[in-house]
């Protein structure tokens, strides 16, 4: 259980690296900064792959498939959705929107692997599901506060933000439920192979994602420099840092927690995630956070770790 969650841990604290990606690079397009992430995560793949050949020639037509659907939708169509949200509603809105994912992804799991998994007791389940709900409410109200004393503000940009935000969360609910039945259904299968065969998969997809969005540009006579953009340099280093570690890295640990947690337990850690990417962006900004913010947070870690101590009851045949 502890070493599935501290998998968890190390997987939130890279994930959170994906929410830095959009506010460093504000004039790249989402969509590049999407294809581009996984581009490189699916060329790190490459070596990876031919060092674990043996074990991903073991892999049937139906498991490549699989990993085809987690890749385009569980990469590329999430972190497009992400990236553009960050860039019209900046960081901390789409960051709490995506904080409710260890709430969605709970209750989900709960009602459809309850078999498989055991049942987390609704009573016992609630107070985590309540704090943690609650702290990123606080959280939330502080930004939306700031928000509203921005005189200049678009508020229909913002809008569309949270609605690229829930189509996010929509996203990264099916991923985690998918990507651990696979791996529930495999346990003699490497988290690391699985991960491996992940971003081997993104690789077309993100080439094709490529090509495509850089002949749409050419045919609508942008001026963007394609195919690396005003600022390469930044531009090659950030992705490459962000398909190494949030992607390939982060894949694996999170492969490993999958393995060893049930399903709705998991998918509560994923609040690691969102106290990472508040932590950089605190970073970024300068500034400390409110002490609502503060507050939040604490109550966040707090639901977690009750979260943690919640045994699942077998479910009667």
């Amino acid at each position: 259980m502890w070493a599935g969650t501290l998998y968890a841990l190390a997987a939130g604290l890279m994930w959170g690296l994906v929410f830095v990606g959009p506010l460093l690079l504000p004039e790249y397009p989402a969509a590049l900064q999407s294809v581009g992430r996984y581009l490189a995560f699916g060329l790190i793949a490459i070596p990876l792959a031919w060092l674990d050949r043996k074990a991903l020639r073991q892999l049937s037509r139906a498991d490549w498939i699989e990993a085809l659907k987690l890749a385009a939708i569980g990469n590329l169509l999430y972190y497009l959705c992400l990236a553009s949200a960050i860039q019209r509603a900046g960081g901390p809105v789409p960051t709490m929107i995506i904080g409710t994912l260890p709430v969605v992804i709970a209750v989900s799991a709960n009602l459809r692997n309850a078999r498989r998994d055991g049942r987390l007791p609704w009573k016992r389940l609630a107070p985590s599901l309540a704090l943690i709900a609650l702290g990123i409410a606080c959280v939330n109200q502080v930004e939306l506060q700031a928000l509203r004393q921005e005189a200049d503000a678009d508020l229909s940009r913002y809008a569309i933000g949270a609605v690229l935000a829930l189509g996010a969360v929509v996203c990264w609910t099916w991923y985690p439920l998918r990507n651990a039945d696979w791996l529930r259904n495999h346990p003699g299968r490497s988290p690391r192979t699985w991960a491996t065969a992940q971003g081997v998969a993104t690789l077309p997809l993100a080439l094709a994602g490529y090509g495509l969005l850089w002949g749409g540009m050419a045919l609508s006579g942008s001026d963007f420099a394609m195919p690396l953009g005003p600022r390469p340099e930044a531009f090659l280093g950030l992705m490459i840092s962000i398909g190494l570690f949030a992607s390939w890295l982060g894949t694996l640990c999170w492969n490993e927690a999958s393995q060893r947690l049930p399903t709705a337990l998991a998918g509560q850690l994923i609040v690691f995630e969102t106290l990472a990417a508040l932590a950089y962006a605190f970073m970024l900004r300068g500034s400390l956070p409110q002490p609502l913010t503060l507050a939040g947070i604490a109550l966040l870690m707090i639901g977690v770790l009750r979260a943690v101590r919640v045994k699942p009851e077998p479910v009667p045949a």
